[in-house]
């Protein structure tokens, strides 16, 4: 049996071992455009798995990881593939548009189809009309006429509730009792970073890659 004084020796030598320290969770700033908002909810779940605090940012410059559906125009940054999303066209579920070409989709949106159909399309810089217009317009500009959305949750809503819509949604977007009546084709989900991902940043990018 131990003595008293080898049992009191032992706890003061315990009491005084240091105590393994828990890293202070790192901290990143994420930018998604409105379009790759479900990634962004993706980006915040692998994040509290990892022990990171993330903050949204207000816009990609600064920004640690940003978030967008198809290649910018100039890629100046390392990027990753985290998933692929489709475009499509989309009406309203009573509009007389029905299944179009891929030049019927592109005469619609110059300005060359039905009068009576309001096209709806987003600002030049979004990152949906710049796959859109890869993908379909051939350099040939977007009618001015056409209405813009300044999200893809707006383009939704407007598509269900006017007759006489048509637009652009990616499909993770395609909501309510919409139709699609043209699959303009599918583009990456990237992840860019402002440097060459490491520790959290790269546990992040890898997370969100599965």
């Amino acid at each position: 049996m131990k003595s008293p004084f080898v049992f009191l020796l032992a706890l003061l030598l315990a009491a005084c071992s240091p105590a393994t320290a828990t890293p202070p969770p790192a901290r990143l700033d994420v930018y998604a455009t409105p379009a790759a908002g479900p990634w962004l909810q993706e980006a915040f779940t692998c994040a509290a798995d990892q022990n990171t605090i993330l903050g949204v940012a207000s816009g990609p410059d600064g920004a640690d990881l940003v978030l967008r559906i198809g290649e910018p125009p100039a890629l100046t940054r390392s990027a990753y593939q985290i998933d692929m999303e489709e475009i499509l066209v989309v009406t309203h579920r009573e509009s007389p548009v029905q299944n179009l070409t891929a030049e019927g989709a592109r005469d619609l949106f110059a300005g060359r189809g039905d009068p009576s159909v309001q096209v709806w399309a987003y600002a030049d810089g979004e990152d949906v009309q710049q796959a859109f217009d890869e993908l379909v317009m051939g350099g040939e500009p977007v009618t001015s006429l056409a209405r813009m959305a300044t999200s893809a949750q707006e383009m939704s809503d407007a598509l269900n509730a006017e007759k006489n819509a048509v637009g652009i949604l990616p499909r993770h977007w395609k909501a309510g009792s919409v139709r699609d009546v043209f699959s303009a084709g599918r583009v990456p989900v990237l992840a860019i970073t402002r440097v060459e991902p490491e520790g959290a940043l790269k546990q992040l990018v890898a997370c969100l890659q599965k």
